[in-house]
């Protein structure tokens, strides 16, 4: 499903793993492997319009032209820590990424995003940038992130999430909307705390096992 640059990638295999991980009971293990597994499956998506070049490639019978992807003009980039889990599935696709890194924490009290930590790659304004991160919530993090990452003038930005809801879809619009986000699904609310309803939990601690 697409609606307003929103991708809604509701393949059965992605809805089925994204179920699994709604369960409370999912171990840190089993959520980690999940989480792996569904952002490798996103990944086929979001690389979907990726530039090609051709190259010469012998076969067993003969030589050809055939098309590759370019990894290194791609990067992925993590907001930490929770986006670690997405960025392994999908380097484990696209293993020629670069990566790039932006430490965020949600200040308890007023929600916003603080930043601690950036790191990218050199000469970003040749390369497309994904941004990882499981939920797009009060949007407040992606919204800090998308606006560090334009000071370095990249080809072009995509949002990647597991979950968001209407909340954090507007307020990403609002701020961003040349930036398109794609997520396995668009829940109900966000509580007067934050998160997500129905949501998974906070996937920061489900995947780490910390509280």
């Amino acid at each position: 499903m697409q609606n307003n640059n929103v991708h809604v990638i509701d393949h059965p295999l992605v809805q089925h793993k994204l179920s699994l991980m709604r369960n409370k009971e999912a171990s840190t293990n089993s959520f980690r492997r999940l989480l792996n597994e569904l952002a490798m499956l996103m990944t086929y998506e979001v690389t979907r319009d990726v530039a090609t070049q051709e190259v010469d490639v012998e076969t067993p019978l003969e030589k050809t032209r055939t098309r590759v992807i370019d990894g290194k003009k791609l990067v992925f980039v993590s907001i930490l820590r929770a986006g670690t889990g997405i960025l392994d599935g999908m380097l484990s696709v696209v293993p020629g990424a670069r990566v790039g890194h932006i430490g965020l924490y949600r200040d308890p009290k007023t929600l916003m995003a603080v930043e601690y930590y950036f790191k990218m790659p050199h000469n970003m304004e040749e390369r497309d940038v994904i941004v990882v991160d499981p939920m797009l919530a009060t949007g407040n993090s992606a919204i800090a992130a998308v606006e560090r990452l334009k000071e370095l003038n990249p080809k072009s930005i995509k949002f990647v999430c597991l979950l968001t809801c209407p909340e954090g879809v507007a307020a990403m619009q609002k701020a961003h909307p040349d930036v398109p986000i794609y997520t396995a699904a668009i829940d109900r609310e966000l509580n007067e705390h934050g998160y997500i309803l129905p949501g998974l939990g906070d996937a920061g601690d489900r995947m780490f096992g910390t509280k």
